[in-house]
């Protein structure tokens, strides 16, 4: 660990945890279960269609969208790849770890003349327990507009 001692214990692992992380095998156990093996994360699919959009632009539209549920973080609706329209994103320099999903790559919107930062991230190498989320994309919900609309609400079926 030397070079790391000017940070905390805490941080010199998250540190060792980003530099191990990119040399993981694809199916690598999150070290953040290991730790806490009571933290809860669930992924299911959500019976709608979720629509996703920045300014007037529709960025994302789906039927086949994941609802992931985690301990003390509001749920989170992650679009599958196919489903975003990655011609009005462009990959950012941001990334993250997250010790129980992997690390994130974010992507900027541009759209009718506006622009944001990071309003979509996704992990597209999570470890073992979350591969649920692989291929798909999360928004910023304070960033974009976000509408869920559940086959209950609706009268008809959808497509």
């Amino acid at each position: 660990m030397q070079g790391l001692t000017q940070f905390t214990p805490q941080q010199q692992r998250m540190v060792m945890e980003r530099t191990n992380s990119a040399a993981r095998p694809a199916d690598a156990r999150a070290p953040g279960f290991a730790s806490n093996p009571d933290y809860r994360i669930t992924v299911e699919p959500f019976d709608g269609v979720v629509t996703v959009s920045f300014s007037s632009a529709i960025i994302a539209a789906s039927k086949n969208a994941k609802v992931l549920k985690e301990t003390n973080h509001p749920d989170v609706f992650y679009i599958p790849f196919e489903d975003i329209y990655f011609d009005l994103l462009r990959r950012s320099e941001t990334s993250s770890h997250c010790p129980y999903k992997g690390d994130a790559s974010y992507w900027n919107v541009t759209a009718v003349g506006e622009a944001v930062p990071d309003v979509m991230w996704a992990y597209e190498h999570p470890y073992e327990e979350m591969l649920a989320i692989r291929d798909h994309g999360a928004f910023y919900p304070d960033k974009v507009r976000i509408e869920a609309v559940e086959q209950s609400e609706t009268d008809r079926p959808v497509p």
